[in-house]
């Protein structure tokens, strides 16, 4: 990756049509793929691409972020042309179609529902006169997952505190950016679950990472709290959740994960949580006043991890068909709602 974009740390027009290129060469790639019983265009209309229906969906996630956000780039013509060919009322009904047996209900659950959701809240950003269809044709697969988020939450009496996709914390994080704005009764369902699963944390010893984490169970709470609560009743948790900040403690948590093998699938998810404690620290790091130490430290930490992320977004598809889109969400990280 070009070391100017390393040194600013934000999307720029020499990064933006690079991640859409990314994107773009796997979001209709039909193999290789996870699915092995059948073609997985005949199952899946819109999100067959990308090996897997979660980074599809993430995908395109990042090609309407970055639509919105660098129109000018050459890639938007083919993204737009690529969205009004997905987003068509066919193959949303043959989406909904796959979902519809009760076997399907634990389908992406909860990571794949997450990004759905956080693609829906991206869309609904959108000013433009296509975007604004796009929003709508997408809509009943949103409100989909938003119902199965209402259906599931009261059951979950624990949460899941993995580094991969079935934790808990990170799909809240992502749930909350469409509820807040579209879905007052999910957002409210969050919240609850949120203060029960993790208001009551204390001295987090972050036993991290794992050998095929892509998420910091530590830090992803962290943020998802950092969503739900008021910024003074934040920082008041943080102060209890992770007390030795100041000294730089858990160390894991400054430390970033060395990946050995990027053509391990699961290794490589190693590269993933060096992006994704990137996200979770530059958000940390907002929360505090610009003279407080700990915005110093969390910033640091964030920089060390962009530095061992970002250089490895392309390569081998074991980590390209998804790892641009954690790259994305750590360099809007500051400027995203909270």
């Amino acid at each position: 990756m070009p070391s100017s974009f390393v040194s600013d740390r934000r999307l720029n027009l020499e990064t933006a049509p690079r991640f859409a290129r990314i994107a773009l060469g796997h979001v209709t790639r039909d193999q290789p793929n996870q699915v092995a019983h059948a073609s997985p265009r005949s199952l899946h209309p819109i999100f067959f691409g990308s090996y897997d229906w979660h980074s599809c969906v993430h995908s395109y996630w990042l090609l309407a972020t970055l639509y919105r956000l660098a129109p000018g780039i050459p890639e938007s013509a083919v993204i737009g042309a690529l969205f009004d060919a997905a987003f068509v009322s066919e193959k949303i009904a043959g989406e909904l179609s796959y979902l519809e047996p009760a076997t399907a209900r634990g389908f992406e659950r909860p990571y794949g529902w997450a990004w759905l959701l956080m693609l829906q809240a991206e869309l609904n950003r959108h000013k433009t006169k296509e975007g604004r269809v796009w929003s709508s044709r997408l809509q009943p697969l949103a409100d989909l997952f938003a119902a199965r988020f209402r259906e599931h939450l009261p059951k979950a009496t624990y949460p899941v505190r993995s580094g991969v996709h079935s934790n808990t914390a990170f799909a809240l994080a992502l749930a909350y950016e469409y509820a807040d704005a579209d879905d007052k009764a999910l957002a409210k369902l969050i919240r609850k679950c949120a203060r029960t699963w993790y208001a009551n944390d204390r001295d987090c010893q972050a036993w991290e990472p794992s050998g095929e984490d892509f998420l910091s169970p530590a830090l992803s709470e962290a943020e998802c709290m950092r969503r739900i609560l008021a910024p003074g009743d934040f920082r008041i948790w943080l102060k209890r959740f992770l007390p030795r900040l100041a000294k730089r403690e858990p160390r894991t948590l400054f430390e970033p994960a060395v990946v050995s093998d990027r053509s391990d699938g699961r290794i490589v998810h190693l590269d993933g949580l060096n992006l994704s404690r990137a996200w979770c620290w530059r958000n940390l790091a907002a929360m505090f006043p610009s003279n407080d130490p700990l915005r110093k430290i969390a910033t640091r930490a964030a920089e060390r991890h962009l530095a061992a992320g970002l250089p490895h977004v392309a390569g081998d598809y074991t980590g390209e068909h998804w790892l641009a889109s954690f790259a994305l969400l750590a360099l809007m990280a500051d400027q995203a709602p909270k």
